[in-house]
């Protein structure tokens, strides 16, 4: 089921006339198909379309959240979606640039399906003329044979051309090779556009830019099978600033589920953007207006310092994903932490997720503050943390600390956590066994 609350924050301003200069303005196009082509396609009737995601983790992330956002896009200009969940390709795993994937078991994938079906019903209506309709490759790949699959849809594909994709060729050139069970993904993928072709009449793939190589799997597939001509496009890399990957830090996804990624660590995520990074953010990951959106880089420009920016980028995405109310709990809580509102009023959830952001400790019930300023690295020594104390700069819980033998018994909060601060900024969690 949709969740209506996410589909509302979602502007309809989108129309057939418009959506390819919509998308392009909004850097999501890095690679596509014939563009003059694909624009007249998107202004014409109704199309259906789909993108693909793969149960290779129990949540979808980042990367993926432009896939959907640039779905629902089209959704909003009449289109009409096909979400698909890869029960069979996700047994396989596309092939990463260095090593092969471990084999997740056949029970596990199909339950990650589930899971990845329910995060894709959030963002696509199911509701109206074009309603998303969710399809699981394994409903097909399932029951063909070997001698089925190789006769049927493998003598369309030329050995040559397959090496020549960038994630074949990266693998092949790496010390780990690659298996023939995932240098065949871009086969099953290009079989599923070609399933989609003739079950639904599907004439357009989305994905990101580095899937190129299995998108044109799909359309070169059905120009041979069925003498038609598809469509494909490929979504830009969201790198930072710095070039480094967006969506990662030291090889850990953003996830889009709550478990993985609290929806406090989501937000904080969102506001730490930097400057030469936020409009772009606001672009892809927003439904704000063009005129909203120039109106926030102005602020950028002229009163940086505001960070106007940022914030309604967090509020934003933040809110789409994981609900308004979630969202203000995690401002709540990035207020409170920092003395602008009772840590008390909030919830054990919310105030556990954010201080498992910060550095901190666990420690027995009647430990001495001193020793947790060095324990949580807020002080180097316990002589330093002496005279942070002396000095006034130590507060536990939002109140100074007045004594170098004070301990944290009676300032423990429920959940059994506490909140112990350096000067203004400078902030620790502490678990109390």
């Amino acid at each position: 089921m949709s969740d209506p609350a996410i589909l509302k924050q979602q502007s309809n301003d989108v129309t057939f006339e418009n959506v390819w200069e919509e998308i392009s303005w909004r850097g999501l196009v890095q690679v596509s198909t014939d563009e003059t082509e694909l624009r007249t396609l998107l202004a014409g009737e109704p199309i259906t379309f789909y993108c693909g995601f793969d149960p290779t983790a129990p949540s979808l992330h980042l990367g993926n959240l432009v896939q959907l956002l640039l779905m629902r896009r089209l959704q909003l200009a009449g289109h009409r979606p096909l979400g698909l969940v890869g029960g069979s390709t996700g047994l396989i795993g596309d092939p990463r640039p260095t090593a092969e994937r471990v084999l997740n078991t056949k029970d596990t994938v199909s339950t990650w399906v589930g899971y990845l079906q329910a995060q894709v019903s959030r963002f696509l209506s199911a509701e109206g003329d074009n309603p998303v309709t969710l399809v699981n490759n394994l409903d097909w790949t399932g029951p063909l044979s070997a001698i089925d699959f190789l006769r049927d849809i493998g003598k369309y594909f030329r050995v040559g051309t397959m090496l020549k994709k960038d994630a074949v060729s990266a693998r092949l050139n790496s010390d780990a090779g690659i298996s023939y069970t995932e240098f065949s993904y871009q086969v099953l993928q290009g079989l599923d556009f070609l399933e989609l072709f003739r079950a639904h009449g599907c004439v357009l793939q989305t994905g990101g830019s580095d899937q190129w190589g299995n998108l044109t799997s799909g359309t070169d597939l059905i120009r041979k099978a069925e003498g038609a001509s598809v469509h494909a496009i490929g979504t830009p890399l969201i790198t930072n600033s710095d070039g480094t990957k967006f969506g990662k830090s030291e090889g850990n996804a953003v996830w889009l589920d709550p478990t993985l990624t609290s929806p406090y660590a989501f937000y904080q995520f969102w506001l730490n953007t930097d400057d030469a990074d936020v409009i772009l953010r606001l672009k892809i990951f927003t439904f704000l207006t063009r005129a909203e959106i120039e109106g926030l880089e102005e602020s950028v420009a002229t009163e940086p310092f505001k960070r106007l920016a940022q914030r309604t980028l967090a509020v934003s995405v933040t809110s789409l994903v994981h609900g308004r109310a979630a969202t203000d709990a995690a401002i709540h809580a990035a207020q409170a932490l920092f003395g602008q509102g009772d840590l008390a009023d909030l919830d054990e959830a919310t105030l556990e997720a954010a201080l498992r952001e910060l550095p901190n400790t666990t420690t027995a019930p009647r430990a001495p503050v001193m020793q947790l300023l060095v324990d949580t690295g807020l002080t180097t020594s316990l002589s330093e943390a002496r005279r942070a104390i002396n000095q006034g700069g130590v507060y536990l819980n939002n109140v100074k600390v007045l004594s170098e033998d004070q301990t944290i018994e009676g300032a423990v909060l429920p959940g059994g956590v506490a909140v112990l601060r350096r000067g203004k900024k400078t902030l620790a969690g502490i678990f109390v066994q």
